[in-house]
Parts: C-alpha cells; sequence; structure tokens
C-alpha cells in the first residue's frame, strides 16, 4: 500500500466547521480531479485512524489541498485535525474514487459530498469548460455552504441551493426530491453526479428513475 508523510503548508477555515488543508505534495503523486485518498496524522496515536477525504486542488498543482467538515463532538479524527498547525504531518496513501468529469451535466450534492465536485468545477473552470454544468447543493443551513461565494460566481444562476433547515429568501427549502430534480430540469444527454449522504443518494437515484433518467447517465460516489 502506497503511503507518503508530507508537511502542512496551510490550514484554515472554510464554514464555521470545515478546514482547507493544503499540504506537500509526494513526487509523482497523481490523480483525477474528483478522486480521494486515505488520510491519517502522523503521531503515534493517531496514524492507524485513517479517513477518507476528496482532493480539492488541480492534480498539476505543487501541493495536495483538502476541504474537511470536521465533527468536534465526536473527538475523533477531524477534531483533532482542528488543532493542527503548519509544520505539523499527515499520512496519505492510495488514490481511490469513481467520479471523474465525463461530460456536462447536473451535480447533485449533499453537505460534504460537495468535495469532489470542488476539483472537478475547478478543472472545468481552468479548461473554460464551465458552460452547461450546474450545481445543485443540499445543506442544513446558509452558513453550511461550503465555498458559496465561489460558486455563485463561477456558476451564477446555475448554481441551485436548497436548505433542510432553515428559510432563507431566494433559496428552497427542504429536500432534493423528484419535483425539485423536475423544476430544475433535466437534458436527456445531461450526466448526472451524486455525492452525499447514502440516505440522500438514494433517495435523488430514485427520484430519477422515476423521472425516467437511464441509469448509465448517473456517476455516483458515497
Amino acid at each position: 500500500m502506497e503511503s507518503h508523510i508530507v508537511k502542512i503548508l496551510e490550514i484554515g477555515k472554510v464554514t464555521h466547521d470545515v478546514l482547507s488543508i493544503k499540504t506537500e505534495k509526494p513526487a509523482g503523486y497523481a490523480f483525477v480531479p474528483g478522486q480521494a485518498t486515505e488520510i491519517a496524522i502522523n503521531d503515534p496515536e493517531w496514524e492507524n485512524a485513517k479517513r477518507p477525504f476528496t482532493f480539492t486542488n488541480l492534480p498539476e498543482d505543487d501541493h495536495l489541498e483538502f476541504t474537511i467538515k470536521t465533527y468536534p463532538e465526536k473527538k475523533g479524527v477531524t477534531n483533532h485535525l482542528r488543532g493542527l498547525q503548519p509544520g505539523d504531518e499527515l499520512i496519505v496513501h492510495d488514490v481511490w474514487g469513481a467520479i471523474h468529469y465525463k461530460g456536462k451535466g447536473l451535480f447533485i450534492a449533499g453537505g460534504a459530498g460537495i468535495t469532489p465536485f470542488i476539483a472537478i468545477f475547478r478543472y472545468l473552470e481552468h479548461t473554460n469548460k464551465i458552460k452547461g454544468n450546474r450545481l445543485l447543493f443540499a445543506n442544513k443551513t446558509k452558513e453550511d455552504i461550503i465555498l458559496e461565494p465561489w460558486f455563485r460566481q463561477l456558476l451564477k444562476e446555475n448554481f441551485i441551493n436548497v436548505l433542510s433547515d432553515e428559510q432563507v429568501t431566494g433559496i428552497r427549502k427542504g429536500y432534493i426530491t423528484a419535483e425539485v430534480l423536475k423544476e430544475v430540469g433535466i437534458s436527456p444527454d445531461d450526466h448526472l453526479y451524486i455525492c452525499g449522504p447514502p440516505p440522500m443518494v438514494d433517495s435523488v437515484q430514485e427520484s430519477l428513475k422515476k423521472l425516467g433518467v437511464a441509469e448509465q447517465s448517473v456517476v455516483v460516489e458515497i
């Protein structure tokens, strides 16, 4: 199994409970936008506690970046990450992941499930392929929306939000249902990319079936 010790270069907050961590990049380490790895903290107490996180930088960057939702109440790996500083070390492992860009379409994310799409949209921005792509993003509250200003500038009216726990003017309240998907609209040649908590993914897949979306058009990562 591949593993590399890398130093943290930068660490900071993206939202109230989401971190951005930039690290060194091992020589020859390669991935496709949308892929992930397992990470551990290089400390005897934590080095075997591996957790999956998605790369959110471009493959050609000279560093790695991870956008990580933390859960302080669980007192686990992500909570410990909140106390790390530049110079501390992580262990990165093999690259894996099913989601990669296959063509224009609708990206459907729930919460931290947005992370594979961050790298993909950065790739689309870098290669001038944003046109025709849309993002439907479900969260609990507005403050949970990861990288909202960037996505809004990049996608404009094609950045569509749904909030389950908060009523905000101009944003749908509720969940991603068949009715919401029908309202957003799906073209026959669209690819459907889905990533989020398993119950959300299952629900969206069922809704897409009801709408007659072909299974081969759907790309899923849980």
